[in-house]
C-alpha cells in the first residue's frame, strides 16, 4: 500500500536519520580532537548506537499493516524493524571489540565506515524497489571493502580488502544485470508490482533472471559456489571486521533474499525451492568438510559461517501452504541466534589474538588456565554454533529442521542433522586445545590473559543473549514469527 508523505514517515526512517547524524558527529570530532582523546570516539559510537537501538525499539515500530513509503522505495513492516535492531546491536558490539584494537581503536574513519555500512544494511532490509535495493547493497558493501583492508601495513589485510572488492564487484555486476532483465521484462522496479508482470513470463526467462539475481545474494551470504572469498577475507581482515562481516552482513543478505524471492518470484516458487535446497545441501556440506582440515581459528570460523548459511537456507526452502510462516520465522530466529553466537566467537578470538598475536589453534593450548572466563565464553559460543543445548544455536537448528519436516522436506532436514554432527567434531577439536592441552615449558597460570572493559562488556552481553535464546526462547520466536508474517 503506497502512502502519501506525512510527518509519521520520518519515524519510519528514524534509525537511518540517527545513523547519519552519529556518523557526522564522529567525523567532526575526529577532526577536532587530539589523537589521545580519539579513543572516546568508540564510546561515543557505542552510546549513539545504543540510543538509536532504544529509540527504534520504542518509537519507530511499524503500523499493523505493511506500507510502502517514499514512492515505494522503502517498505515499513515488522521484518525491516526486526533486522534494523539486529544491525544496530551488531554494530554496537563490533564497536566495543574495535575500541582496544591497536589499528582500529583511535581511527574515527573506522567508526564512520562502520556506521555507513550499517545504514546500508538498514536500507537493504526495508528496500521495496530494485533501485533502492541496489543502492543499499552498494552502500553496505563499499565501506566493508575498505574495512576488510583497513590495516594497510598488513599484507594479509590488504589482500583481504582487494579480494573482497574484486569478487564483490564481479557478483554485483551480474546481479545488476539480473535486475535490468527484471525491469526489461516487466517495466516495473517496485518489488511488490513485479510479481504480477513476471508471472506472465515464460518460465525459462523467469528462471534466467532469478539465477542472475541469486548470484549477488549468494555472494552476500557466502553460499557455495560463491563462498571462495570468505576464508581469505576473514583471515586477513581485522578480527572485529570479520565478525561483523560474518553476522550482520550475512543477516542483511538473507533479509533481502527472503523479501525478493517471496515478493517478486512467487510464480517460480517450486523451481526456486528446488534450487535453494540444492544450494543448501552443497553449502553446508562443503563448509563443514573443509572446516575439518583448518588449523587457523579464523579460517575455521569462515568455513563454519559457510556451513551455517546452508542451515539457514533450509528455512528459506521450507515455504509452502503448510508451513511458510514457520520456515521464515525459523530463518529470522536463526539469524538472531547466529549473530549473538558468532560475534561471541569472533570476540573471543579478537580478545586472545590481541594479547597472543596468533590465530593458530596451537596458541590456544592452556587458555582455560590463563583465562577461565574467556575459555568459558569460547565454550558457550562454540557449543552454541554446534547446536548443543541449552544455547541459542540448538533452538535455532531445531526450528529450522522442524520447518523443513513440516514442509515435507524431510530428506533436507536429515542432511542438515548429519552435517551438524560433522560440525560438532571441529568445534570440539578447538575446545580440546582450550581445555585439555597445555603449552610446552610454560606455566599458563603465570601468564594470565587480561580482558579489557569494552571486550568484557560485549562478551557478557553476548553470552547472556545466547543463554536467553536457548532457554527463554518463546518471546523471541514469537517476535520472529511476527516479523516473518509481514513478508506475506
Amino acid at each position: 500500500m503506497f502512502v502519501p508523505f506525512d510527518s509519521t514517515m520520518l519515524l519510519a526512517i528514524l534509525p537511518e536519520i540517527l545513523l547519519v547524524v552519529l556518523a557526522g558527529v564522529v567525523l567532526a570530532l575526529d577532526a577536532a580532537w587530539q589523537p589521545e582523546k580519539r579513543r572516546w570516539l568508540g564510546w561515543l559510537t557505542v552510546v549513539g548506537l545504543a540510543v538509536a537501538f532504544i529509540l527504534t525499539a520504542t518509537v519507530s515500530q511499524p503500523e499493523s499493516e505493511p506500507r510502502l513509503l517514499f514512492g515505494g522505495m522503502l517498505r515499513d513492516d515488522w521484518l525491516s524493524f526486526a533486522f534494523r535492531l539486529v544491525f544496530l546491536f551488531g554494530a554496537a558490539i563490533t564497536t566495543l571489540f574495535a575500541m582496544d584494537h591497536e589499528a582500529l581503536g583511535r581511527k574515527g574513519e573506522f567508526y564512520v565506515l562502520l556506521l555507513v555500512s550499517t545504514l546500508g544494511m538498514n536500507l537493504m532490509a526495508s528496500a521495496g524497489d530494485l533501485i533502492m535495493l541496489y543502492l543499499a547493497i552498494e552502500t553496505t558493501s563499499i565501506p566493508l571493502y575498505i574495512l576488510a583492508g583497513f590495516i594497510t601495513t598488513d599484507d594479509k589485510s590488504t589482500e583481504a580488502g582487494f579480494k573482497y572488492l574484486l569478487f564483490g564487484a564481479m557478483t554485483s555486476a551480474v546481479m545488476l544485470y539480473g535486475f535490468s532483465l527484471l525491469y526489461g521484462f516487466s517495466g516495473e522496479t517496485n518489488l511488490y508490482l513485479l510479481a504480477g508482470k513476471l508471472g506472465e513470463l515464460p518460465m525459462p526467462a523467469l528462471l534466467g533472471s532469478l539465477l542472475l539475481v541469486l548470484v549477488g545474494f549468494s555472494f552476500k551470504v557466502s553460499a557455495v559456489p560463491f563462498h571462495f572469498w570468505a576464508p581469505d577475507v576473514y583471515e586477513g581482515a581485522p578480527t572485529p571486521v570479520a565478525g561483523f562481516l560474518s553476522t550482520a552482513s550475512k543477516a542483511a543478505g538473507f533479509a533481502v533474499l527472503m523479501r525478493v524471492l517471496l515478493a517478486a518470484f512467487p510464480a517460480a516458487l517450486p523451481s526456486w525451492q528446488g534450487l535453494i535446497a540444492l544450494l543448501a545441501v552443497v553449502t553446508m556440506t562443503v563448509g563443514n568438510l573443509l572446516a575439518l582440515a583448518q588449523t587457523n581459528v579464523k579460517r575455521l570460523l569462515a568455513f563454519s559461517s559457510i556451513a551455517h548459511a546452508g542451515y539457514i537456507l533450509i528455512g528459506v526452502v521450507a515455504v509452502n501452504a503448510a508451513g511458510m510462516n514457520l520456515g521464515m520465522a525459523s530463518v529470522v530466529f536463526y539469524l538472531i541466534a547466529y549473530l549473538l553466537t558468532n560475534l561471541a566467537a569472533f570476540g573471543a578470538v579478537a580478545t586472545f589474538g590481541r594479547v597472543s598475536g596468533s590465530d593458530e589453534m596451537d596458541a590456544y593450548k592452556g587458555l582455560s588456565r590463563r583465562s577461565p572466563a574467556l575459555a568459558l565464553v569460547m565454550l558457550v559460543a562454540f557449543l552454541s554454533l554446534s547446536g548443543m543445548p541449552p544455547f541459542g544455536g540448538f533452538i535455532a537448528k531445531v526450528f529450522v529442521f522442524a520447518a523443513a519436516v513440516e514442509a515435507n522436506w524431510i530428506w533436507l532436514a536429515v542432511i542438515g542433522v548429519l552435517n551438524s554432527i560433522i560440525g560438532l567434531y571441529y568445534y570440539l577439536t578447538l575446545l580440546k586445545y582450550v581445555y585439555l592441552y597445555r603449552q610446552d615449558n610454560l606455566e599458563e597460570e603465570q601468564k594470565p590473559l587480561p580482558i579489557s572493559r569494552p571486550y568484557a562488556l560485549a562478551l557478557v552481553l553476548l553470552v547472556i543473549g545466547i543463554i536467553l535464546l536457548g532457554t527463554a526462547f518463546n518471546p523471541w520466536f514469537e517476535w520472529s514469527r511476527t516479523a516473518a508474517a509481514s513478508l506475506f
